[in-house]
């Protein structure tokens, strides 16, 4: 995989973790505005994770890697998105499997497993690009009154 540097979100956390992934899958975008894209079609795309937290586990770690992987690369890699019909919809925008929308599902299904660990970490961003020349980057709104 290329290294890439992502757009860093500041923050006031002792740790930030970031992992990289590759995920093979297939989408169409179920609206006759989506043009082309409205034909089932693939893309490789890369994914990068960003948690970060202040409390590391029992194991040392802020969260272990292979959950993050397998959260995300194990459920997604080699199957057609829209199949997911427990996440993606063909009937709601907003749950349509475009770009943004996978990158907010991702940070979903990131954060609400971050939610059970007892060391309170959180996803600060998910980047996911779809092709060499575009990508997405989620970013949960945060309370700006709240101390991190």
């Amino acid at each position: 995989m290329l290294q890439q540097i992502y757009p860093q979100v500041p923050h006031s956390y002792q740790y930030e973790l970031n992992k990289d992934m590759q995920i093979a899958a297939a989408h169409y975008i179920p609206t006759v505005s989506a043009g082309k894209c409205r034909q089932v079609h693939g893309h490789t795309y890369f994914i990068n994770v960003t948690v970060a937290g202040n409390e590391l586990d029992d194991s040392g770690f802020l969260v272990n890697f292979q959950i993050l992987k397998k959260l995300l690369h194990d459920k997604y890699d080699h199957t057609v998105l829209n199949d997911h019909k427990e996440v993606f919809s063909d009937e709601d925008s907003n749950h349509f499997p475009t770009t943004e929308v996978v990158a907010r599902k991702m940070w979903e299904t990131i954060e609400q497993h971050l939610q059970t660990l007892p060391n309170s970490p959180t996803c600060l961003q998910i980047f996911v690009r779809e092709t060499p020349t575009s990508y997405c980057i989620y970013r949960p709104k945060r309370d700006c009154s709240k101390n991190e």
